[in-house]
């Protein structure tokens, strides 16, 4: 059984986590442990290497005014946004001595998002042509997937909306999709569970999914 460093990020800005990314990735290539980053990030809009500017329906001024931006980044996928509420995984993993493609790869996280959903009574489920989690038949999107695979380590993942203020998605077309909406836990169940509650249940289901043994390396509060 393999071991799987977790930390706990707290709440941070998007290029703050993409260093973290960059970095456990490196060190991950060089024969380091997989790691695992779960956290929370301040409000901001990613833009996946195929996704269309055209997807952002907000101006400039209309994002600064609210203290967001849009930000081009190197995962798969379209826009999406990120922002407190939501439950976002970093999982930094050798995909290849897992014996994954990329593709097997987002099925997997796909399905410990499922999971996950599962323990607190959601149904959830794949729709076929549109990565991601989906509910209500796959009429609503509750957890948004995008990956880069670089000389066999993963970087990117999911964000799964907990408590997320969906009126943030507002000002784009999610993932690209115009004729799908967003939803969240809290939405679909009337009210949040403990954030924590869903964290720790995912990690729970992603070490045991990657039969990994999970080490807390590193705790860092939120700001």
């Amino acid at each position: 059984m393999t071991a799987v460093r977790i930390e706990r990020l707290g709440t941070l800005c998007y290029h703050e986590g993409l260093a973290w990314q960059q970095a456990r990735a490196a060190e991950v290539r060089s024969g380091a442990s997989e790691a695992i980053a779960v956290l929370q990030h301040e409000p901001v809009y990613t833009l996946g290497m195929r996704g269309s500017r055209e997807h952002v329906l907000a101006s400039e001024q209309w994002l600064a005014s609210r203290g967001a931006a849009v930000v081009e980044t190197d995962r798969g996928g379209d826009v999406t946004f990120h922002g407190p509420g939501q439950l976002v995984a970093y999982p930094i993993l050798d995909i290849r001595a897992l014996g994954f493609g990329a593709a097997t790869y987002v099925r997997m996280l796909e399905s410990c998002v499922i999971e996950t959903l599962a323990t607190f009574g959601i149904n959830a489920d794949r729709v076929p042509g549109r990565p991601g989690v989906w509910v209500e038949a796959g009429v609503s999107k509750i957890a948004a997937v995008g990956v880069r695979i670089r000389d066999g380590v993963s970087t990117h993942g999911f964000a799964l909306n907990v408590s997320t203020n969906l009126e943030w998605f507002e000002a784009i077309v999610p993932c690209g999709i115009a004729d799908a909406g967003v939803t969240s836990m809290a939405q679909v169940l009337g009210d949040a569970p403990p954030h924590k509650a869903v964290e720790d249940t995912f990690l729970d289901i992603f070490a045991r999914t990657c039969e990994a043994a999970r080490i807390e390396s590193q705790v860092v509060a939120a700001r």
